[in-house]
């Protein structure tokens, strides 16, 4: 399959890191002009809708741009509730990090010790590769989700429509993952690998002795009473309220535009799967970063990131201001999200795209804690100068994200 257009159109939406000036400036507070100017850049970039929320000082502030229908025209709603993919993997690695202060695992241990012969095959050795090296994708294991037979069949056209409500099991997805080499030695480099949490959630699962959704939900979604964040695990529908998800199905960026609202997510498992909204993720990165989940040294691992901005389940950016928020990118089939917060959890932004083929959410964000309004609507790939890029889509083929 040719890649190139995939990764361009994917890039910039789920870039997690922006170089910095010499000089920062403090984040914006109270005005928001930017940010609704943003999304409304990312409409006329051929988003069919937008809905944002943002947190600080000054209170709660939500837009919407665009529809959530395309057919009715029926407007976005700032309380839609949307797949956020990789989202996912934070909720994951919190739970990890619990339970390692729990005294339940070590974040040292190898995979093996939880999960015997799983991570075996073709070079890869779940004796060599530690927990920590899944959260923070230096473990090597081979993206399943870049299988070109599993790209053709979940993200393509013909295959989705064939494909979309079939159920995957974590095991069938990381036996896909061993079918190829592994991409390096273990901690040797690191690359985005949706296997590692897929890994993961099965790590939680031989911890506790339960599906790790009900890890989620009991340590996360009820403590924070986030009422609208959900793992559905086989459901193909979507709680409401909810607009529609769009997608092109194609390894282009033109041609027809297809509702793919409707899809059973096990394909994506803990690497992607849950579901959620602006004011929960803001919610649960406020929560995370100040502490209220995971003890302070736990904190510490968490948000100990190598050169990329790449933490456990967390990604660090520094934006073109100086501020640094920290948080995560996602995607799934006609669903593109991001869920940043400042340090302090004094400043949060989360927001949505239903549709996965256009849009810059850098551009959003930037706008938030910059106060910088996008000077052009403009293409993706053009606007991708400056950026250092984590391709960690699930939306379009053949990533999951």
């Amino acid at each position: 399959m040719t890649r190139t257009a995939l990764l361009v159109t994917t890039a910039v939406a789920l870039s997690v890191a922006l170089a910095a000036p010499a000089v920062a400036a403090p984040p914006v507070g109270g005005d928001h002009e930017a940010t609704r100017k943003a999304i409304e850049a990312a409409v006329g970039d051929g988003v069919p809708g937008v809905t944002v929320t943002a947190k600080d000082g000054h209170g709660t502030w939500s837009a919407t741009a665009g529809v959530g229908n395309l057919k009715t025209g029926k407007p976005r709603s700032a309380d839609d509730r949307y797949r956020v993919g990789s989202i996912t993997k934070t909720f994951v690695a919190t739970v990890l990090l619990q339970l390692e202060a729990e005294g339940r695992l070590s974040l040292d241990d190898t995979v093996e010790q939880w999960l015997p012969g799983v991570v075996r095959g073709n070079g890869h050795d779940g004796g060599r590769i530690t927990v920590r090296q899944l959260l923070n994708h230096t473990s090597g294991i081979f993206n399943y989700t870049a299988d070109e037979d599993f790209g053709r069949t979940y993200f393509l056209k013909d295959g989705f429509f064939e494909h979309r409500y079939d159920t995957k099991k974590p095991e069938e997805l990381v036996a896909l993952a061993m079918t190829h080499e592994p991409d390096f030695e273990p901690g040797a480099s690191w690359k985005y690998s949706n296997t590692n949490y897929v890994v993961a959630g099965m790590v939680i699962e031989k911890v506790t002795g339960r599906p790790y959704g009900d890890a989620i939900r009991e340590r996360i979604i009820k403590p924070l009473h986030l009422t609208a964040t959900s793992v559905p695990g086989t459901r193909v529908t979507m709680p409401r309220p909810s607009s529609r998800a769009y997608a092109k199905l194609a390894e282009t960026t033109t041609g027809p535009t297809y509702d793919v609202t409707e899809l059973n997510p096990s394909l994506a498992y803990a690497a992607g799967e849950m579901i959620s909204s602006s004011a929960d993720l803001s919610r649960f990165y406020t929560a995370l970063l100040r502490g209220r989940l995971i003890p302070r040294e736990q904190l510490a691992e968490m948000t100990t990131t190598g050169p990329n901005g790449y933490g456990l389940g967390l990604i660090k950016t520094e934006l073109s201001c100086g501020v640094t928020v920290w948080g995560h990118a996602g995607g799934i089939h006609g669903s593109l999200s991001e869920a940043v917060t400042t340090k302090d959890g004094r400043h949060s932004l989360a927001l949505n795209l239903n549709g996965d083929w256009a849009g810059d959410m850098a551009s959003v964000v930037e706008a938030e804690f910059c106060g910088k309004a996008p000077v052009r609507a403009g293409n993706r790939e053009d606007s991708d100068t400056k950026h250092r890029v984590h391709s960690d889509v699930m939306s379009v083929p053949p990533h999951i994200g």
